[in-house]
């Protein structure tokens, strides 16, 4: 998420490294480079120049203390701004009304509207114990409404029965009665999606907004569509009174454009961020968290969140437990392959760590492939017990007998072996006390990764 943006910023930032004092031709040429990083990550020009307006008079004359660099004090400088323009705190879902509380999602087709309505729905049942019913108004698209019908099923979330031939004024129209009848806390209604901006869907769009009433107005829109994204939801703005946004993809988008843009030009909040294909692949939107990210800080807070929301109390006793005696057995191993799957996989959890763009060259060096860890489990399950708590007594016939049964080779048993000493080895050394010294990534073998391989 944001390389790109990352990467610039951070190179910007390494021009200030050996300054004592910010003087006004050092700030004027690192925030060139920044602002040239923001506009070559499709930031909106407008807010590109108010972000660097902002940020010189913060910095120029600026004393650096003695225990952090001019760097150091220009990210702290920057932070703040970033945290600004991407709208200060979060904004959180608005369901305070007398129920069924409505919501209406809208957007350009393709933007992922139908599986984002999915999405909403199961977090708020999930986060809010409200009883949700899904209503899909696009007669337009076909199989629109057996789409967002199939997503409810898989999810056990209410849909309203599909009738043929009828309009979305009438779909609204039962949909409001059926929800009153089957006590439904929550709506979401799934519109049409427009190729662009059509007047006369435009125009039904507000007609059905003034028959639904809805205390929520999202808009779905694609970030890797970068400025126009951010046109998009301007002209949605003006149409329906958008109360939010939620950008899609945004695992793919580099840039960040979009995200950078979208509150100050559309005048509207992010709310939510889809950020993969499954139903749980949403997040709220985090201003702070996400300039983390941007400025290559990471996103320990996030990473946490997943990790609880995913593992059993009992699960992270036991192993900070034997993270204590300085043991990791591969049934520890084993626990944190699943859960690493659960959380979204290798590439999710690094980008979430503080630090990884300054070693990014050496993990895309290691060619780290998601199918793996797959292979990795299957290993696992293919020792005997005995064989997870000591390995030390595979033995070549054992490492035989374990590659045949996963499907594998010897070759990759050794390595995950060997993966799984280092891991050892750095589990007694926190536990001993060195983690204090670990700085973040600089503890880490770079070994490691080339065994992931």
């Amino acid at each position: 998420m944001f390389e790109n943006l990352t990467s610039k910023i951070e190179s910007a930032f390494s021009f200030f490294s050996k300054s004592t004092q910010l003087d006004e031709k050092q700030v004027d040429e690192g925030l060139r480079k920044i602002r040239q990083a923001l506009l070559e990550s499709d930031v909106a020009l407008s807010v590109a120049k108010e972000f660097i307006a902002n940020v010189k008079p913060k910095a120029i004359g600026q004393e650096v203390l003695k225990s952090i660099t001019p760097g150091q004090l220009l990210v702290k400088i920057v932070y703040d701004e970033l945290v600004k323009i991407l709208g200060s705190e979060k904004s959180e879902i608005n369901l305070n009304t007398v129920p069924p509380a409505k919501i209406l999602v809208v957007g350009l087709q393709g933007s992922g509207k139908t599986t984002t309505s999915a999405k909403i729905a199961k977090f708020i049942e999930k986060n809010f114990n409200k009883k949700v019913m899904l209503s899909s108004l696009d007669v337009y698209r076909p199989a629109a409404q057996k789409q967002l019908e199939l997503l409810g099923s898989q999810n056990n979330i209410q849909t309203i029965p599909i009738i043929e031939g009828q309009l979305p004024t009438e779909i609204t129209q039962r949909t409001l009665a059926a929800a009153s009848l089957s006590g439904s806390d929550v709506i979401i209604f799934d519109t049409a999606g427009r190729t662009q901006i059509d007047s006369v869907m435009m125009s039904e769009l507000n007609n059905l907004k003034n028959i639904i009433k809805p205390i929520e107005t999202f808009l779905v829109a694609d970030s890797l569509t970068g400025q126009d994204a951010v046109n998009i939801a301007s002209e949605f703005k003006k149409t329906v009174d958008l109360t939010g946004i939620i950008l899609t993809r945004i695992d793919g988008d580099g840039k960040g454009g979009a995200a950078l843009s979208m509150k100050s030009v559309a005048n509207c909040p992010i709310k939510f961020l889809g950020v993969g294909e499954k139903i749980d692949d949403f997040e709220i939107f985090h201003p702070e968290r996400i300039a983390n990210r941007i400025l290559g800080m990471g996103d320990v807070v996030s990473l946490v969140e997943k990790v609880s929301e995913n593992l059993k109390k009992e699960e992270v006793e036991e192993l900070e437990e034997n993270f204590k005696k300085g043991q990791f057995t591969f049934n520890d191993y084993l626990k944190q392959i699943r859960q690493m799957k659960k959380i979204g996989g290798m590439g999710k959890v690094l980008g979430m760590i503080p630090g990884i763009s300054k070693i990014k060259k050496q993990i895309d060096e290691a060619n780290i492939d998601e199918g793996l860890i797959g292979k990795q489990e299957a290993i696992i399950l293919s020792m005997t017990p005995k064989e997870r708590d000591n390995p030390k007594i595979i033995d070549g016939s054992r490492k035989k007998r374990i590659a045949n049964g996963s499907g594998t080779d010897i070759a990759f048993v050794n390595k995950l072996l060997k993966q799984h000493k280092m891991m050892t080895g750095i589990m007694k050394r926190m536990s001993q006390g060195g983690g204090r010294n670990f700085g973040g990534l600089d503890g880490i073998p770079p070994e490691l990764f080339n065994n992931l391989k």
